[in-house]
């Protein structure tokens, strides 16, 4: 096709103002999610490891993304200072002793600064205000946090299983009970004896009860214990009615 037509004209001409519109369409998007346009203030804040943070990292207050990381200087070999850039409208929630950490954004997410809710009696925060900070949890540190639970639970079935093995190879008064049958079924019986001679002790005394020459004597024991109990109760109120005088 001829470049000098007036055809290819029109399509370069449409052609460049479709770039031109999707570069600024892409600057204000980003623009927008940097806070580019909006007004902003300062933040700063120092940790001793930043974790993997990067300039450009999302800062989130409440749930909600509310500023950018503009920069990350180390100080010395103990500190590197974070700085800011928070819409300035979030200004008037964040608090003198509100505190600032690195989280991320899922598991194994992008780190960023999350800032803590403060009291709300406290102070709004000034603009280039420096606020206290959380040191992250490194996963180094949880990944081995995990690695010592999982040598201490495999300690522990390590140790089940020799117990097992010692009860299954009859050792000890354990392993004798259940492995050997003869003794178990003798504790059965003593058992059962048991209950039958409780039971028929229960019996005999209820027909002793009953019977014609011993009727009396039960009575007279059935008597003196109600004679018993009603003298319990006549000194008992009497003892109460001695405290109540004397107080």
């Amino acid at each position: 096709m001829d470049k000098n037509t007036p055809k290819f004209k029109v399509r370069l001409g449409l052609f460049v103002a479709g770039g031109l519109v999707l570069f600024v369409i892409a600057i204000f998007l980003i623009g927008r999610q940097k806070n580019l346009f909006n007004p902003v203030f300062a933040l700063t804040t120092t940790f001793n490891n930043v974790s993997g943070l990067e300039v450009g990292s999302n800062v989130r207050f409440s749930g909600i993304n509310v500023g950018t990381v503009n920069n990350i200087l180390i100080i010395n070999d103990s500190t590197v200072m974070v700085a800011m850039n928070i819409r300035k409208d979030i200004q008037q929630f964040i608090k003198t002793d509100s505190k600032a950490g690195i989280g991320s954004s899922g598991i194994i997410g992008d780190r960023l600064i999350v800032i803590s809710q403060g009291s709300p009696d406290a102070l709004v925060v000034k603009d280039k205000q420096l606020i206290s900070s959380v040191e992250p949890t490194e996963t180094d540190a949880i990944m081995l946090s995990l690695k010592v639970t999982a040598e201490n639970a495999e300690v522990i079935s390590d140790q089940l299983a020799e117990i097992m093995i010692k009860v299954n190879s009859g050792s000890g008064i354990l392993g004798k009970l259940i492995q050997d049958s003869t003794m178990a079924d003798n504790i059965n019986k003593t058992i059962v004896n048991l209950k039958k001679s409780s039971k028929g002790l229960d019996e005999n005394m209820n027909a002793a009860k009953s019977n014609f020459f011993l009727r009396g004597y039960f009575k007279k024991k059935a008597k003196a214990a109600e004679q018993k109990k009603e003298d319990a109760a006549e000194q008992k109120k009497e003892e109460e009615a001695e405290q109540k005088a004397k107080e």
